[in-house]
């Protein structure tokens, strides 16, 4: 009764707790794998009106924070879908073909396109730097990502129409590689913030690069790698600006994708170590450097003093409760753990007979009492074992 009554009587939750939760998952979905969650999500709610609330407030944000590309129809080109390239909140501009995409953010597909006004573009001075740098990151991006996609867009000052004014751009770099039918799914985004200093005559350029990685093959591991860079050049013209802007990028990811080769390649002997205790039970150290003197059966006969194992199978059974017994359990000791193996003396009390009667009337024979005695006086040293084993 006790425990019945400390049992928390069960509380269905509410329409907002059930739609938050939804989106949390929404959101969290790795790479590519949004729709199987939304697929799963919407089964177990069983209510269509929370998971379309829900899916209507994540799907968005989850598409902006993975700079998902969607194709524009007619084959016109792809536009990033993100918080820079965002004019309203389904339309985004791509600036290279100088349109803006309608975007049904659920369904992830572009449904239509419309030219950009003059105003969501920038002017003839800040676009000869953007199409500069837009042609070198091009080239640096198919070079270097099989599948991947770039866009440069102007987030202050596209309204500047000469020199004197500081203006700044943001380099999108995404790629991504699905294959769920092998059981993984990779991504990765890099994003340059480019700082164009006119008093100074500076490019400062900060960037964040975020790789992930999701393996579910009998299992679930999933990879969410984060680095951010600091760096800058000097001011020059439009065509120089953009050549070393795309070295500095290219310098910086080159390097750390081979600092992410480098630690994974180790991972066995750093990370995996780290993950076990330094001290096991036993308080000596695991001999990482030679794993194969270790043998689960060769360790088994070490422990119960079994010998080969092979050869105490074809012993008879008896024989073999004996290789059992551990070696620091002495003859004396061990009889009180194979009680079964030695034969008990008998008692003179239990087994008493009338003596006198047996004599008088068989004289030429002995009794049971004396037989035992007889026995007792030659085993009393003696301890007979199953098999014949002292």
């Amino acid at each position: 009764m006790a425990d019945e009554e400390d049992e928390l009587p069960e509380t269905e939750l509410s329409y907002d707790q059930k739609k938050e939760i939804a989106k949390w998952f929404l959101l969290n979905a790795p790479a590519g794998e949004i729709n199987y969650v939304a697929k799963d999500l919407k089964a177990v709610l069983s209510d269509e009106e929370v998971y379309n609330e829900a899916a209507m407030e994540a799907f968005p944000v989850y598409n902006k924070s993975h700079m998902i590309c969607l194709e524009m129809p007619n084959r016109a080109g792809d536009v990033i879908v993100s918080s820079y390239s965002e004019i309203t909140e389904n339309e985004y501009l791509d600036p290279r073909t100088a349109q803006v995409a309608i975007v049904d953010h659920v369904q992830q597909i572009c449904t239509k396109v419309r030219p950009a006004d003059d105003e969501e573009l920038a002017s003839s001075y800040i676009e000869e730097f953007r199409c500069a740098l837009d042609a070198e990151i091009q080239r640096y991006v198919s070079e270097s990502y099989p599948k991947g996609v770039s866009a440069v867009n102007c987030v202050k000052g596209k309204d500047v129409d000469g020199p004197g004014t500081d203006f700044e751009f943001v380099v999108i770099i995404t790629a991504r590689k699905l294959s769920p039918q092998n059981f993984c799914n990779g991504s990765w985004r890099s994003v340059w913030n480019i700082d164009f200093q006119d008093e100074s005559q500076v490019l400062d350029i900060k960037g964040k690069l975020q790789v992930g990685a999701h393996y579910f093959e009998e299992g679930n591991v999933e990879l969410d790698a984060k680095k951010e860079f600091q760096d800058s050049t000097i001011f020059q013209s439009a065509d120089d600006c953009a050549i070393a802007i795309a070295n500095i990028i290219r310098h910086h990811e080159t390097e750390y994708l081979a600092a992410l080769e480098v630690a994974y390649s180790k991972l066995p002997d750093n990370t995996f170590k780290d993950l076990r205790r330094k001290l096991p039970v036993t308080r000596t150290l695991f001999p990482w450097q030679n794993t194969l003197q270790f043998s689960l059966t060769r360790e088994v006969e070490k422990e119960l003093g079994l010998g080969n194992v092979e050869s105490l199978e074809k012993k008879p059974f008896a024989n073999n409760l004996v290789h059992l017994v551990p070696k620091a359990i002495t003859h004396t000791s061990a009889d009180k753990y194979l009680d079964f193996r030695k034969v008990q003396k008998s008692s003179d009390a239990g087994n008493r007979t009338r003596v006198s009667w047996v004599k008088a009337r068989y004289p030429n024979r002995w009794t049971t009492s004396e037989l035992l005695n007889d026995q007792t006086q030659h085993s009393k040293t003696t301890n007979l074992y199953l098999g014949g084993i002292p």
